[in-house]
């Protein structure tokens, strides 16, 4: 056991070591106007205590329309003035500057085989992996509670984050505690290196293998993905150069994704500054997102949910009707439905005020999620009952701390952005098996 443990843990840290951001440290060394603006940062104190979801919300949409912030630093100090984050900006660059462990870690050592093999190739036409599959594998954070898909559990369900943030800072506030030990899915998630900075294509390899992981170790049944922001984006990724994943999912549910990429992509940095590679990928019709959407890529690969919100998603612009770039067709006829929860409860609770974060609390989102994970095919409006649904705009079971747990990932997502130690002025190379 001894050997097994020290040949995994090995090229892990390794991994760690090259992929993971510097951190606070980062700080002193950057000689840039991002190194300023955290120190601004660190003044901001709350002078604030929201008491209930509502006000959370009436304070977030105070901030983010009027005006919008002109930068995601003033968001960032706005958010924590406003006291709408558990951490203030130095608990944020503590927690950011130490090692990532346990539900958050990105060296976790699953020592179980899948069957069948999920690496170098699960199939012969699967893109090759730039990675071991040591690296791979360790980032899938596994709970205790995890079932293996014995007979009588429920579906596996992998938890794919946003950009900046471990899969335990993205669904922490929300779906992790809504799903496990539930009779709906049983979760596991991704803490991939680099809080998805990094290219991601590369990115992306961690959801491909992790599917067919899972599944391989899961009596081979069948899984779902629930995906964030840049999550949503990777899976696709995944779905179309490694198509052996597709037969493997059920259902992909897509919260936030920005599948044309974002009108906002500089928001997230001081002007002039460089920027993160999957920052400069996720720019509105960049040339990785005109890769993935060619050839169809702009069609759902498995049957697809996709919930955003268009009022007002403060990361990803446009975001509204069949404009959106959450909007995803369905060439293959896979089964998609596209969700603007304004659309869907105008005027009504859930149909209010929505970050790009906010959606992952949302009433109508989780019950278009538990739609889709209980039928066949994607979430049906159709199916649920609007009126009560609607009535509500936070998911049942949730309370203010999720919330304010969920607008967390948007103080850790900006500071991992102006602490990201090798930004860039240029996207990614373009990797050749998909210039094929």
């Amino acid at each position: 056991m001894v050997s097994n443990v020290a040949s995994w843990l090995l090229p892990i840290l390794g991994a760690k070591m090259i992929l993971q951001p510097c951190g606070a440290a980062a700080v002193g060394r950057r000689d840039s106007a991002n190194a300023s603006a955290i120190q601004s940062l660190l003044s901001i104190l709350p002078t604030a205590t929201p008491t209930s979801p509502e006000q959370a919300q009436s304070a977030l949409e105070s901030i983010f329309t009027s005006p919008t912030p002109a930068s995601l630093l003033t968001a960032l100090g706005d958010v924590v003035e406003a006291g709408l984050t558990p951490n203030n900006v130095e608990s944020a660059i503590s927690y950011l500057e130490g090692p990532l462990t346990g539900e958050d870690s990105t060296f976790n050592i699953n020592l179980r085989s899948p069957y069948p093999a999920a690496y170098p190739k699960a199939e012969s036409n699967d893109a090759p992996y730039d990675l071991s599959e040591a690296t791979l594998r360790a980032a899938i954070y596994i709970p205790s509670t995890f079932q293996y898909g014995a007979s009588g559990a429920p579906q596996p369900i992998i938890l794919v984050p946003g950009t900046g943030n471990t899969g335990f800072d993205s669904f922490s506030g929300n779906y992790i505690q809504l799903l496990q030990d539930s009779k709906i899915a049983d979760p596991v998630w991704l803490n991939i290196p680099g809080q998805l900075l990094n290219d991601i294509q590369t990115n992306a390899e961690y959801v491909a293998y992790a599917i067919n992981y899972i599944y391989g170790i899961s009596n081979r049944r069948s899984v779902s993905v629930l995906s964030w922001s840049q999550g949503g984006v990777d899976a696709q990724w995944a779905y179309k150069y490694w198509p052996s994943t597709r037969s493997k999912v059920t259902d992909q549910i897509s919260f936030s994704p920005d599948y044309k990429g974002t009108t906002l992509a500089s928001f997230a940095a001081t002007p002039h500054e460089p920027l993160p590679p999957s920052v400069l990928q996720q720019q509105y019709n960049s040339q990785f997102i005109t890769t993935l959407r060619s050839n169809e890529g702009d069609s759902a690969y498995v049957p697809t949910t996709t919930i955003y919100s268009g009022f007002y998603d403060e990361v990803v612009e446009p975001q509204q009707g069949t404009g959106a770039s959450a909007y995803l067709l369905d060439a293959r006829n896979v089964g998609v439905t596209n969700n603007e929860v304004q659309t869907i409860c105008p005027g009504q609770p859930a149909g209010g005020f929505f970050g790009h974060e906010g959606v992952l609390y949302n009433n109508l989102g989780y019950a278009l999620a538990v739609d889709a994970l209980q039928h066949d095919g994607p979430g049906q409006v159709a199916r649920l009952d609007l009126p009560s649904v609607c009535s509500y705009p936070i998911t049942e079971g949730l309370n203010l701390a999720d919330v304010l747990e969920t607008e967390n990932t948007l103080l850790i997502a900006g500071l991992s952005i102006l602490l990201y130690p090798s930004p860039s002025s240029t996207e990614p190379a373009i990797k050749s098996y998909a210039r094929s």
